[in-house]
C-alpha cells in the first residue's frame, strides 16, 4: 500500500466514510438536506435545475477515482457516494450505437490490445486536428464492442482501480437510462445525468452524427423536456444549439483553455476563442441557446508559472450576471491533479490537500463541480455550506 502523508485522509478512509450516509459524512442540518435534493430519481420524473445543491457534486466519468471510468460500476458507486449528477461522455459504434467512453480511441480504456481478432484495426486517425494511434469506436460494431472489457485509463495514477479491470462491458447510453431508471424508482427520486457529446463535427462527417440519436433516446425516455433530470454538454457550442432545436432538456457549453477554439469553429473558419466566448457578449450569447457553462478550472483561477493559484477571474460574477450556472472541471484528490500550492509530500499520487483547493474554488461562487472522488467534493460541499 502506498504511504499517505501523515494527517491526510487516505483513499479507503474517504471512500469508507461515504459510503456510510451522508449522517456518517456530518452532512447535517442544511447541507444534509441540499445533498439529498439533488439525487435524482425514476427516469421519466421531473427534475430542475432550481432543485440542485449548491455546489452541486457531479461524479466525473462516474466514480472514476475508484473504479475504471464510464463502467456501471463506475456510475453506480458514484451514485451510492452521493453525486448529485452522473457524467456519461457519448461516443458512435460503427452501427449507430451510443456508446460511454470518454474519447472514441479505446486503445487505453479497454482490453482491445488482447484481442488478436481485432489486430488489423489498429489504425491511426486524426481527430480535431491531433493524431492518433489506436482502436477507435466507429470501426466496431456494438455486438463486438461488447467482447471487449473496460481497464483503468491511468494505471499509473490509480493502481488500486486496476483490481476492476475486466469486470465490466462498456456500457451503451440506452443501458445507462435504463439503470437511471430503475435506481430512481428503488430510490424515489430522479437520477440526474450529465451527458456530454464527444467530437461532434468529427462524427458528423462520418454519418455519425451524435444529436439525433441522442435525442431520439432522450425522447423515448422521458428525458426531453425543459424539467428532465438531465444536463446536455459539448465543448462544440454548434452541437449545443442543435441539441437546442431537438429537444427542451437543459445544457451546457463546456470551455477549455482562453487561446482554443472549438473545433466546429475551426471547420467553419469562426475567429472566436474560449476568451472571446467568457467575454460579457460572448457570455451573452451562450445564455441565447444554453443554461450554463462547464469551464476549465483555471479559467475560474487562473495559475502562475509555477502552478499556484492566483486571482480569481470575474467569470463567476460575469456569467451569473447573464443568468448561467457554472459547473467547472475537474477536481481530483491526487497531488498531480492539484493546484501547487495543495499537494503534500512528493509522491504524486498521494492525496494532497484538496479540501482546501474545494474552499478556494467554492468561495469564487460557483454552482458545481466536476470531480473524480464524489464523497470527498460532498465533505468538502458540507464543510462549506456550515460556515
Amino acid at each position: 500500500m502506498t504511504e499517505r502523508v501523515t494527517g491526510t485522509p487516505g483513499r479507503r478512509t474517504l471512500l469508507g466514510a461515504a459510503v456510510l450516509g451522508t449522517a456518517a459524512l456530518g452532512l447535517t442540518g442544511t447541507a444534509a438536506q441540499a445533498a439529498e435534493r439533488g439525487r435524482g430519481g425514476s427516469g421519466s420524473g421531473h427534475g430542475s435545475l432550481r432543485d440542485l445543491p449548491v455546489p452541486t457534486v457531479i461524479g466525473h466519468r462516474g466514480a472514476s477515482g475508484y473504479r475504471p471510468e464510464h463502467t456501471l460500476g463506475s456510475y453506480q458507486l458514484a451514485l451510492d457516494l452521493g453525486a448529485h449528477i452522473v457524467e456519461q461522455d457519448l461516443v458512435p459504434t460503427k452501427d449507430g450505437h451510443l456508446v460511454c467512453r470518454h474519447e472514441n480511441d479505446i486503445t487505453g480504456t479497454t482490453d482491445v490490445a488482447d484481442h488478436p481478432e481485432f489486430a488489423g484495426r489498429r489504425t491511426t486517425k486524426t481527430i480535431d486536428g491531433v493524431s492518433y494511434t489506436g482502436w477507435f469506436t466507429e470501426d466496431f460494431t456494438l455486438a463486438e464492442l461488447k467482447t471487449l472489457r473496460a481497464t483503468e485509463r491511468i494505471p499509473g495514477n490509480r493502481p488500486d482501480n486496476t483490481l476492476y479491470d475486466g469486470r465490466w462491458t462498456v456500457p451503451t447510453f440506452e443501458e445507462v437510462l435504463r439503470w437511471a431508471d430503475r435506481e430512481g424508482r428503488k430510490r424515489g427520486k430522479p437520477v440526474w445525468l450529465y451527458v456530454e457529446t464527444k467530437h461532434p463535427t468529427y462524427f458528423r462527417s462520418l454519418g455519425l452524427g451524435l444529436e439525433e440519436p441522442l435525442a431520439r433516446l432522450l425522447r423515448r425516455y422521458g428525458r426531453d423536456r425543459r424539467t428532465s433530470p438531465l444536463i446536455l454538454q459539448s465543448f462544440e457550442p454548434g452541437s449545443i444549439q442543435r441539441l437546442a432545436r431537438l429537444v427542451d432538456t437543459p445544457r451546457v457549453v463546456l470551455l477549455s483553455g482562453p487561446t482554443s477554439r472549438p473545433w466546429d469553429f475551426v471547420e467553419s473558419g469562426d475567429p472566436r476563442t474560449v476568451a472571446d466566448l467568457i467575454k460579457p457578449a460572448g457570455l451573452k450569447w451562450i445564455a441565447s441557446y444554453a443554461q450554463g457553462i462547464g469551464p476549465t478550472l483555471d479559467l475560474i483561477i487562473p495559475k502562475d508559472a509555477s502552478g499556484r493559484l492566483t486571482r480569481p477571474t470575474t467569470l463567476v460574477k460575469d456569467a451569473h450576471a447573464r443568468g448561467l450556472r457554472l459547473h467547472p472541471y475537474t477536481l481530483r484528490n491526487e497531488n498531480s491533479f492539484l493546484p501547487a500550492d495543495f499537494r503534500r509530500g512528493t509522491d504524486p499520487n498521494a492525496y494532497g490537500d484538496v479540501f482546501g483547493a474545494y474552499a478556494a474554488y467554492f468561495a469564487t461562487g460557483i454552482d458545481g463541480i466536476f470531480t473524480d472522488h464524489p464523497d470527498t467534493a460532498l465533505l468538502a460541499a458540507a464543510d462549506f455550506n456550515g460556515r
